[in-house]
Formats: C-alpha cells, sequence, structure tokens
C-alpha cells in the first residue's frame, strides 16, 4: 500500500516546502488540489508544471493526481443544463487532464458537490444523463493520456447528486469505460445507511480508482472516534493495494501534526 496526502491542508506554504514535509513523515505521494498552482488550469505555466512536477520527485514522491476539480475558477457545473456552462466545464475537464498528466499524476477525482449538485427543477435522471455525456465526452482523451477519472459520491450534507457508491457505481457500469471508476472516501461512506465495511464489499477492486482516508469528524485517519479495524479488514478483502490518500476538511491542528498522526495511525493497518 502506498500513502499520499492531500495538498491544500498547507493553505499557501511553498510546494518545496510542502513535499519535504510530506516525504520526511513517510508519504509516498502527493495529490493536488488544482486551485493551489493557480486559479485556472489554463493559466498554470508550463514553467510551472514543470517546475511542480520537479520538486515532486526530487522529493522521492509521486503525483498521484488532482482532486477539487471545479473548485475554481467560477461557473463550472457538471450537470447544468446551461449548454454554455456545460460546454465550458467539459473543456475545463480537459484542461484537468492536461495538467494531470504534466505532473505526472494518474488520477483526476471528481468531488465538488456544488458544482454538480441538482438545479431547480431537474430531476436525478436527466442530472445523471448531463454527466454521463460530459464523462463520455472526454474519455478518449483519458484513455490516451492513461488517465482515470474517479466518480466521488459525497454526503447529501455537501450534494443532492450521487450520495451513494451504488448511485456512482450506476454511471460507471452505464458508461463502461475502463478510464471511468468509483471514488472511496471514507468520510463519505460513513454518512451512507449501510456499514463502512460492507460498502467496499460491495464493489469489485477493479472498479475503484482511488481511495481517501479520513474521519467523520473532518480531521485525519484515527483522529475521530472512527475504528479502522473493520474499514481495513474490508480494504484487504477486495484487495486494494494501491493509494490511499489523506484527505482533511479542518487544519486548525497544526498541518504537519495532522499529517504525522494519519500516518502513524494508517501503519497500524496496512
Amino acid at each position: 500500500m502506498k500513502f499520499a496526502l492531500c495538498n491544500e491542508m498547507f493553505e499557501g506554504k511553498p510546494m518545496a516546502e510542502v513535499c519535504s514535509i510530506v516525504s520526511g513523515l513517510g508519504y509516498h505521494g502527493i495529490e493536488i488540489a488544482p486551485f493551489t498552482l493557480g486559479n485556472s488550469a489554463e493559466n498554470i505555466s508550463a514553467g510551472l508544471r514543470k517546475e511542480t512536477k520537479r520538486i515532486i520527485e526530487d522529493n522521492g514522491l509521486e503525483t498521484v493526481g488532482l482532486h477539487w476539480l471545479f473548485a475554481g475558477p467560477k461557473g463550472l457545473h457538471l450537470t447544468t443544463m446551461d449548454n454554455k456552462i456545460w460546454g465550458r466545464t467539459r473543456d475545463y475537464l480537459s484542461y484537468l487532464l492536461d495538467l494531470c498528466s504534466d505532473l505526472g499524476g494518474k488520477v483526476l477525482v471528481l468531488g465538488s458537490p456544488k458544482q454538480r449538485s441538482l438545479q431547480p427543477g431537474q430531476s436525478f435522471k436527466d442530472a445523471r444523463q448531463r454527466a454521463c455525456d460530459l464523462f463520455d465526452s472526454v474519455l478518449e482523451k483519458a484513455s490516451e493520456l492513461d488517465l482515470t477519472i474517479c466518480i466521488e459520491p459525497l454526503s447529501p450534507v455537501e450534494t443532492d447528486f450521487i450520495n451513494t457508491v451504488a448511485q456512482g457505481m450506476e454511471i460507471v457500469k452505464k458508461i463502461n469505460h475502463p478510464k471511468l471508476k468509483i471514488h472511496l472516501d471514507v468520510k463519505a461512506m460513513y454518512s451512507e445507511p449501510s456499514p463502512v465495511p460492507d460498502i467496499i464489499r460491495s464493489v469489485k477492486v477493479e472498479d475503484v480508482g482511488h481511495f481517501h482516508v479520513n474521519d467523520p469528524n473532518l480531521y485525519g485517519p484515527g483522529m475521530g472516534n472512527l475504528d479502522y479495524t473493520p474499514i481495513a479488514q474490508a480494504i484487504h478483502d477486495i484487495g486494494w493495494n494501491k493509494w490511499l490518500s489523506v484527505e482533511v476538511f479542518k487544519y486548525d491542528t497544526d498541518p504537519e501534526t495532522i499529517a504525522c498522526k494519519s500516518i502513524e495511525y494508517l501503519r497500524l493497518f496496512f
């Protein structure tokens, strides 16, 4: 198993400093939120992309990929009925594929809850079709670049579109493309009625593109009341042995401390 850390928790620290910390704690990779590099993927220069990749590799790390894909710039939406906005979002996802490839990443995690929620008067079925059409339009390019797009189910508190792994898998199965997979996130799965280990076991490992580990309290794994013993067993049971990326949403504890406690806890199980 390889451990990674999502970079936005360091809130503006230089990439070289972040990578030095991450590598020093024993992580194997770093996962990047595009907005930490620039206000738009289109505006991230070739030079910055090359330098960022060099810094990551010089610290002995791998670039896992990208997440928070549509958090910026403004005006992006996955399921919108507005064709102009939909087209802009499709084009932007294409730009993100290029960015991920340039940085040496392999996966793009599509969470971005507010940029996919149902529009007024829109049915779930219609929203799902809009999302499927958008994915279909970029998957050939993803294949050419050897990148995987991952659908991330999120809790009803965050969005009303794709709240369960089962709903995400409906899209994965409908499109049936090797470069579109489900993303598993512990915090999000905890919001479902079924126990997290059961949800993990409900999918085949070949359908899983990436995995985020955290706690429902929005801190890192092991920093709340959630016991990872049965979760780790389920991960082993399905045969997942790629990346576990620590993604947290509260940074009021020192980020380095969070990163340290998280990997120490994960090492108890993997």
